[in-house]
């Protein structure tokens, strides 16, 4: 007897970070509070997941959708935060965990043999990672503005990265 599979909804927000380390918990913010907003407003075909840090088991996770956004804090980006397409690539040391999300897109196309689906990466400009302590009131504006891209995004097209 075959399991059950239950299709899987075309869009997926995956955020990731540590909520003990600061601002590196605004990718799982973003996620919990987008979640908040659908299930007020609900809107039909997003699924939203969260963990500590991209792994190899993820690519499965992106199997069956037609798009892809990734969220994460970022020390890099330019404030508030950036949003660019993802393209596969090979991180130059692969290992069982903390992949990036190019990476995981290369892990995917390699396991399934295609092409993985059209991918954003939303990377929130953060600054306090310490262990223990809270997020930035710079990063947590930061998160507003992204969420409210966030829901632009999510009410885009398919293939439009909003501004």
């Amino acid at each position: 007897m075959s399991p059950h599979r239950t299709a899987v909804a075309p869009v997926l927000v995956f955020g990731w970070g540590n909520p003990s380390r600061g601002d590196d918990a605004l990718g799982s913010m973003f996620v919990e509070q987008l979640l908040a907003l659908l299930e007020a407003a609900p809107q039909g075909g997003v699924e939203v997941l969260t963990d500590y840090q991209l792994q190899v088991e993820h690519a499965l996770d992106l199997a069956g959708r037609q798009r892809v956004l990734f969220v994460d804090a970022s020390v890099d980006a330019a404030p508030p935060f950036e949003a660019r397409v993802l393209q596969p690539a090979a991180d130059a040391v692969v290992m069982t965990h903390a992949l990036s999300p190019a990476a995981l897109l290369h892990v995917f196309r390699q396991f399934h043999d295609r092409e993985p689906p059209p991918c954003t990466l939303l990377a929130i400009r953060g600054s306090v990672f310490d262990l223990g302590a809270a997020p930035s009131d710079a990063a947590l504006a930061n998160l507003a503005l992204a969420l409210a891209w966030g829901q632009r995004w999510l009410a885009a097209p398919p293939g439009v990265v909003t501004e």
